[in-house]
């Protein structure tokens, strides 16, 4: 009798694997819903150095409105933090007299 050649088990799991089925077609998808869009902002402008805020122009001469720095000289203005004034170059600080 003649021998039947025999395939390795691997070939054979390879063989049974081609065999399928054919699929039913696949089902429709939930239908998505639309996400809300959202609100874009507004960039902000940015604010750039207000000359106006320094000096106020009368006819004849130009008056600065904020006291200079006495440490740094003329061309440091302070910053006006309400109670107080302030040097930014050296950090000088100078207090406004109290009103009563």
């Amino acid at each position: 009798m003649p021998k039947k050649e025999e395939k390795p088990p691997a070939e054979a799991k390879k063989e049974q694997k081609i065999e399928t089925k054919p699929q039913a077609p696949p089902e429709e998808a939930p239908k998505e819903v639309p996400k809300p869009e959202k609100a874009k902002r507004e960039k902000k402008k940015k604010i750039g150095k207000k000359i106006f805020k320094l000096y106020q122009l009368e006819p004849d001469k130009v008056v600065r409105l904020r006291p200079v720095c006495e440490r740094c000289g003329p061309g440091y203005f302070m910053a006006d933090h309400g109670n107080r004034y302030t040097c930014g170059h050296c950090g000088f600080t100078k207090y406004k007299p109290s009103e009563k």
